[in-house]
Order: structure tokens, then sequence, then C-alpha cells
């Protein structure tokens, strides 16, 4: 029974026992919903191998990817009131941030860097959309504000890169005071004489559309990102006609102007690189994009 028990019952549940894969090898594009394995998607930077669709990527990613030799150092945030209108829906807003910190690693909707961009001293604000849906509250305003004081004292261009659904609800009227104060971080910088930068990627709407995403000295965005206030639906119910094709994605905007540039993530840091040699005016050697 020993030989049964210790020999062959073991031998049969290992030819039966289905061993056990990780769910997270593959990921499926969500333009083409062709499926790419992981490893090959995180070295092509998120972008699909078969349809060039720019899937969302990490903070993490999105800065070893920007910054020369994937090298910046993280500036700690001021802390806020966590919960200052003691708001609740389905759940208690202060157990939904619980929730979505553990869940990303971060403190909030948004991570503040430093380091070089083509041997450029930069600052950038990036935001992560998978906490809250990028959604701007009083800690991204701090973050902007942080971002925008750093710059002045290092004199380093300020890059912001906003994904976002716009202002955070359950901070009601104090998220909308975000606006104002991250538009006068904005003119901070510039009163300093320094470039402001933003990189749009898919979505910016909202409020940080309204706000400092649409005041930067040059608008950069990733192909085919949605960039607007309102959604679609709502503007064809308010002004009850039937919106363009392609309205408010990137391409639409470069066409009539409201962007200077859509870029391809390959791309983004050599050309970021270049546009800073240009307004450094501590390049020495003419550059040109």
């Amino acid at each position: 029974m020993n030989w049964l028990t210790n020999f062959v019952r073991p031998k049969i549940q290992a030819l039966m026992h289905k061993s056990e894969v990780p769910d997270n090898l593959w990921d499926k594009c969500d333009a083409c919903e062709h499926m790419i394995f992981h490893r090959d998607l995180v070295d092509n930077n998120y972008v699909c191998h078969h349809c060039d669709n720019h899937m969302r990527m990490t903070v993490q990613d999105r800065l070893e990817c920007l910054f020369d030799n994937k090298t910046f150092v993280k500036s700690p945030l001021s802390k806020v009131i966590t919960d200052p209108l003691k708001f609740r829906d389905s759940k208690r807003y202060t157990d939904r941030l619980k929730d979505y910190r553990q869940k990303t690693g971060q403190d909030d909707a948004i991570v503040v860097a430093s380091g070089k961009i083509g041997g450029q001293p930069a600052v950038v604000a990036a935001f992560d959309f998978s906490f809250m849906g990028g959604s701007m509250g009083m800690a991204v305003g701090e973050g902007i504000l942080t971002a925008a004081e750093l710059a002045v004292n290092t004199h380093a261009a300020l890059i912001v890169i906003p994904a976002s659904g716009g202002a955070r609800m359950q901070e009601g009227a104090l998220s909308l005071m975000q606006m104002p104060r991250t538009t006068i971080a904005v003119e901070k910088v510039r009163e300093a004489g320094l470039p402001y930068i933003v990189i749009l990627t898919n979505p910016t709407t909202g409020g940080v559309t309204a706000s400092f995403a649409m005041l930067g000295d040059i608008a950069l965005s990733e192909p085919k990102a949605l960039i607007g206030f309102a959604g679609a639906r709502v503007i064809e119910e308010t002004i009850r006609q039937k919106l363009p094709e392609g309205f408010q994605l990137a391409e639409y905007l470069l066409d009539h102007g409201m962007i200077d540039m859509v870029v391809h993530r390959h791309k983004m840091p050599e050309t970021v690189g270049r546009i800073l040699g240009m307004l450094n005016p501590r390049t020495s050697t003419p550059v040109f994009l």
C-alpha cells in the first residue's frame, strides 16, 4: 500500500494535473484585438506590433522611456487633506484611495521626476491613468505646483504628460480649484524664461484639458490620442449636429492648429530632446527639428 500511495498516486496526479500558466503573459490590443506577448509589448514601449496602436503604459515605464539612460530622481509630494468632503458613493472615498494606492503603488495620480532628456535638464510631471482615471484632485494640483517650483529652482524645462478623465468628483469644487492653481504654476515657469512642454496622451479630457494641458509653449501628442473637454455625445446633444469623423483625436487637432506635433512614442525622447536643445539658451550648438 505504501508503494501505491507514495509512488504510483503522485505519478498519476502529476500526469493529470494541469500546469499553472500565469494570466499576464499576453495582452490584447484594444484597437485590433491581436494578442501580444507581454514581454514583446514592453520592449516595444506598449505600441502594438500589428496596428501601431499606442496602448497605455505605466508611469514608471513612461519615465524610463523618456529620460536619458532611464535615469531620473522622483520628488516627494506634499501631503494634502485625504477626504475634505467626507465623500461617499458606493464606498467611502478614503477606502477607494486606499484600494488604488495598494493597486498602483502610488500615493495619487501623478508622479514628479527630474533628470535629463537629450542631455538637457527637465522636470516631468506624469499622470497615472490607472489611479482613478488620472483624475485631478488636490494631490495632482500639488504635484504640478511641486514640478513647477522644482523646474524654476533647478533652471530646468517643465514637461507635463497628462492622461486624465478630468477633475475628481469626490473632491467637488476643491478639484476645480486646481485649474487656476496649475495655471499659475505654469506662469511661474514662463516668468522664469523656461520652456513648458505638454505631451498629450490618451485620454486628456475635462478640467485637465481646460487648464494646464493646453497651455504648453509646445504641445505634442501621441498618435490618435483622445483630447477634448466634454465627450463627443454631450457635444452632439448640445449643438444638435453630427461631429466630423475623428473629432477630438490628435490628428484632427493638429490639422486645426490646436497642437504642434503628433509624435510616435518611439521618437518622443529624441524629439523632446531636440526641442529642449533649441529652447535652452545655454546650448551653444544649433539644433534643428
